[in-house]
């Protein structure tokens, strides 16, 4: 049974607590605010290995926190997973650039809800593959797997879970040209967010995370992406 811990940040008091039940009754242990400050507060005391946030609340409204949360040194790994009636496509672009792990718009199955949490939290603890768990050397660059730690130039740099399986999907294949859509199945799963600039919003991340070695990852116009051969 999962003992993971589930941070709930949902201004809905009915929600919040099917939410809080089921999530519980899957093993899980929850913590649950109505309020983006009080839910930045039990954040930052419980640790949560997960956030549902949803995106309308009160005073610190959802892409805040999301923002709040990644530049905390001590949650900016935790994944999120933002919870909202809005779904259009430049909502959940902005809520990736923030640092989203995952989206789901209201309404939604309980059942569904729980799949996408359990798919997230096993991408948190998970390598992509398991034929490429050594450490990766390339360059300035090194990825280690069994850490979950991403070096650049000696200096640690500090990745979500997302962004760590897609640059060490690329960085164990140099040279190797993936499209878009093989990315989604292949790093973030069957079940990730079909919209078109996912993965662009996630590259676009760790580029700016790369800084002045932002051209490791190559972008190959009209197909894709790929690791840099040089590196």
């Amino acid at each position: 049974m999962s003992r993971e811990r589930i941070l709930v940040i949902e201004d809905e008091a009915d929600l919040r607590e099917v939410l809080t039940y089921n999530l519980t009754r899957e093993g899980f242990k929850v913590s649950a605010a109505a309020d983006g400050a009080t839910g930045l507060e039990l954040a930052r005391e419980k640790k949560p290995d997960l956030i549902l946030l949803d995106l309308m609340l009160p005073d610190v409204d959802g892409l805040e926190v999301c923002r709040r949360v990644r530049q905390d040194p001590t949650l900016g790994t935790t994944p999120v997973i933002m919870v909202t009636a809005k779904n259009e496509e430049t909502d959940v672009v902005l809520g990736l650039g923030l640092g989203a792990d995952d989206y789901i718009s209201k309404p939604f199955s309980v059942k569904e809800l729980i799949a996408r949490v359990k798919a997230v939290l096993r991408r948190q603890t998970h390598v992509v593959d398991d034929d490429t768990r050594q450490a990766l050397r390339r360059g300035p660059l090194k990825i280690d797997p069994a850490r979950h730690v991403v070096e650049l130039d000696g200096d640690d740099v500090r990745l979500t879970a997302t962004e760590f399986n897609l640059l060490h999907f690329l960085a164990a294949r140099p040279g190797r040209v993936y499209e878009r859509d093989t990315l989604l199945r292949r790093v973030l799963g069957e079940d990730a967010i079909r919209v078109d600039r996912n993965i662009d919003v996630h590259i676009r991340s760790i580029r700016k995370k790369l800084g002045s070695h932002r051209d490791l990852i190559e972008t190959v116009r009209g197909v894709g992406y790929k690791f840099s051969e040089s590196a």
